[in-house]
């Protein structure tokens, strides 16, 4: 099956289907070998360099299992059937990418500021952020559900997407298993500072490409959308780079400036106040209204992305048949 048609039909699929409950999800089992192997390796190891050292097998073995397993799976179905590697393939690339549940949950935060219920918001917005949620107000909430919205269009659609597109099923596979590795293990605290690191620092080099171009495409984005496309790449440009992330900050301010909003600002985490870069001017207060437009940039971006894709798919394959 060729790769432009995988490639369209695994992104129809995610944001159709999405991540079914009651369906087994490669993520899940990346989880339980990413714990497994830490036990393991704390059991070995304590020491800084120690640690420093087993750090890097991490990647190694989780992210180079995945796509070790998932090449041989669609060899092995090729061989029994092109049409059932091409479905398989469909399905795993579907897996890596989660355009629908990022969709579902910006919009459940949504729906109960919308209906008034702040503490509802607030449990919503809690589920897909690692901050505090307990006293946030109204416009607190929204920017917590725009950055997290806008941060995750690299790693949950664009990247994946990315490397699908130079390696198939696998190398999407491996790709997400860097990015489990990252949130998980890839922490500067004291548990895994130094057995995170060469994780975090993988995660860092892969969403590289992608974050920029994903602020490309929400440019051009806000620039269909009728919003304000020139504030939105000065705003890139400009405040990109004081995010902390050397990719999360692309999306962001892009979103942030096409919106004409601010984000970034006070944390806090598990009690202890953490500021964050400031991200676009506050030309307004925050709405509800900013999640929605959020998400439609988000599904616009990557309709137009997963569309590119399968078109130099098809001028790859052209050009080597």
């Amino acid at each position: 099956m060729k790769l432009a048609i995988i490639l369209l039909a695994a992104y129809v699929v995610d944001r159709i289907v999405g991540d079914p409950r009651n369906l087994p999800h490669p993520v899940v089992y990346m989880g339980k070998a990413i714990s497994s192997i830490e036990r393991l390796i704390r059991r070995f190891a304590s020491a800084p360099r120690a640690l420093k050292r087993a750090g890097l097998l991490l990647p190694l073995l989780v992210a180079g299992g995945a796509w070790m397993l998932t090449a041989l799976l669609v060899m092995l179905l090729y061989k029994i059937s092109p049409w059932l590697a091409g479905a398989a393939e469909v399905w795993l690339i579907s897996t890596t990418i989660a355009s629908k549940g990022l969709k579902d949950a910006g919009l459940a935060v949504y729906i109960e500021l919308r209906q008034g219920d702040i503490p509802a918001a607030r449990r919503a917005l809690g589920m897909i952020v690692g901050r505090d949620t307990v006293h946030l107000e109204s416009p607190e909430i929204v920017r917590g559900t725009v950055e997290t919205v806008a941060e995750n269009i690299v790693d949950a659609i664009i990247s994946p997407l990315f490397f699908a597109l130079l390696g198939g099923a696998p190398l999407a596979m491996a790709y997400r298993a860097v990015n489990t590795l990252d949130s998980m293990v890839g922490y500067k605290n004291d548990k895994y500072r130094d057995l995170g690191w060469a994780s975090a620092r993988l995660d860092d080099v892969a969403n590289y490409i992608p974050a920029r171009i994903t602020a490309l495409f929400l440019t051009l984005c806000a620039a269909l959308l009728r919003l304000d496309w020139r504030r939105c790449w000065r705003t890139v440009r400009r405040d990109a780079r004081l995010h902390p992330s050397p990719n999360s900050g692309y999306p962001e301010s892009a979103v942030a400036g096409a919106l004409g909003i601010r984000l970034g600002g006070e944390n806090v985490y598990h009690g202890v106040t953490s500021f964050r870069a400031y991200m676009g001017d506050p030309l307004r207060t925050m709405e509800p209204e900013d999640i929605i437009v959020t998400s439609r940039m988000m599904m616009l971006s990557s309709a137009i992305f997963v569309c590119l894709c399968a078109a130099v798919a098809l001028l790859w394959q052209g050009m080597g048949g």
